[in-house]
């Protein structure tokens, strides 16, 4: 048998080598946000070269605008599809050269290979990984949200390996004897900085922080809302984290004690995820760091997973929710923004929870231009969803909905009682318009 270095040395290619052996009709799946690797994604125009035609990327959340996005010339070489999209998507959406999934997190992966094999594709994975360690092992580093599972249905392997990126545990490892080929690269890893939270942010995170009791189970996204809520949790005590995303803000919450793991009642002692992205702390926080696992989404986000913690709290944002609790949070005048993610699943997940509660936050309006184009303030709790909206939390899923005006607690309410509710946390500007359209409407 080989030692590990030959077959390191093997199928070590350059990015061309390693893009030559895409074949007509591959299904490409590129690792999340900042598990992506970009040393390949950068070049996939040189498929152009190949004569390779019918395939399809999927990607997840890309941090960066590859020149493929916005070529025309690729439609019929390389098609795009999303799960979840970024600025660089949006713009590309606008253009009709990538066109979004419906998803839930939990299943879109065994839905998506249902559908490669009823095609006779073949399912390949890029991502990026962390050097090779003695024993023949890199790790999926900063992602591993559902490239290990595509490593166990037999894709097709092709990574990048970079210094750079940490070495993680948890669902991640992957030997060089699973891996077809791979890239080297040096490239600084992605990095985010946290962005300082407004007054209203901060008013809707106490009140989040209020609903949260010692020895709970959380779980939090980005953004300038969950940034707020984890400043305020600091005071608490015997928290733990399952979260989809590990973020900057967590690590603060370890630090000064509050986190503890110790009362979670499912993987007692760690911290688990699915991906992360942040700063330089971030990384070398969760750097050969064993008390943070990172689990695949398909287990991480699996609602009889979560239920399986004590007390979970979920924490999601929404763009838009209508009188009835209905959750539009990923679409934007009825055209796609984002994606669902795992917003729907740790809704569910958190309600089987004993001791549970589902938080959707979101401030109570938006500036936008008219036509006339002078800025107006808008209601993001409306009567009505915008036409052509994605409904991504159902009206029978809604538990707590919370803006700066205060809390609406939606469980077991009847459509009555919940316009009421909502109401009484819409700004105040747009009340006395939102009961008159209730009325009309039959909203009762």
């Amino acid at each position: 048998m080989k030692n590990f270095q030959e077959m390191y040395n093997e199928k070590k290619k350059s990015v061309k080598e390693l893009l030559d052996l895409i074949e007509d009709r591959d299904y490409i799946f590129s690792a999340q946000a900042a598990g992506e690797p970009a040393a390949i994604l950068s070049e996939m125009q040189y498929l152009k070269e190949t004569g390779v035609k019918g395939c399809v990327l999927n990607t997840c959340l890309p941090l960066q605008d590859y020149p493929m996005f916005k070529d025309p010339e690729m439609q019929g070489i390389l098609d795009q599809n999303a799960w979840f999209f970024s600025g660089a998507q949006r713009q590309a959406h606008k253009d009709k050269l990538v066109s979004a999934i419906p998803q839930s997190s939990t299943s879109v992966l065994r839905k998506v290979l249902d559908r490669v094999a009823y095609e006779k594709r073949r399912p390949v994975v890029m991502a990026t990984v962390s050097p090779m360690d003695e024993h023949g092992y890199f790790t999926l580093s900063v992602s591993a949200i559902y490239e290990r599972d595509l490593i166990n249905k037999g894709a097709f392997v092709l990574l990048e390996v970079n210094p750079n990126f940490p070495r993680t545990y948890g669902d991640s490892l992957v030997h060089i004897s699973e891996v077809d080929a791979f890239v080297e690269a040096d490239r600084p890893i992605p990095e985010a900085k946290l962005a300082p939270y407004t007054e209203t942010d901060a008013k809707i995170g106490k009140l989040i922080a209020d609903l949260i009791e010692d020895g709970s189970t959380i779980q939090l996204g980005i953004g300038n809302i969950p940034n707020a809520v984890a400043n305020e949790l600091k005071s608490k005590k015997h928290l733990g984290i399952h979260t989809e995303m590990f973020t900057e803000t967590m690590v603060d919450l370890i630090e000064c004690g509050a986190v503890d793991n110790s009362q979670k009642g499912l993987l007692d002692g760690y911290s688990v995820c699915s991906f992360t992205m942040g700063s330089k702390r971030l990384y070398d926080f969760v750097n050969n760091n064993p008390s943070v696992l990172f689990k695949s989404c398909t287990f991480t986000n699996d609602p009889y997973t979560i239920g399986q913690n004590s007390k979970f709290v979920s924490i999601n944002a929404s763009l838009e929710i209508d009188l009835m609790g209905q959750c539009a949070s990923e679409t934007v005048d009825g055209v796609q923004w984002s994606g669902t993610g795992g917003q729907s699943e740790t809704v569910m997940g958190a309600q089987m929870s004993k001791g549970g509660k589902s938080i959707i936050a979101m401030h109570s309006t938006y500036e936008t231009t008219d036509e006339k184009g002078e800025k107006v303030l808008r209601s993001k709790i409306v009567p009505y969803l915008h036409r052509n909206a994605a409904v991504t939390t159902s009206r029978n899923d809604v538990d707590y909905v919370v803006t700066e005006h205060g809390v609406a607690w939606l469980r077991g309410l009847n459509i009555r009682e919940r316009v009421e509710a909502l109401i009484a946390i819409a700004h105040p500007d747009f009340r006395e318009e939102l009961k008159a359209q209730a009325e009309e409407l039959k909203l009762w």
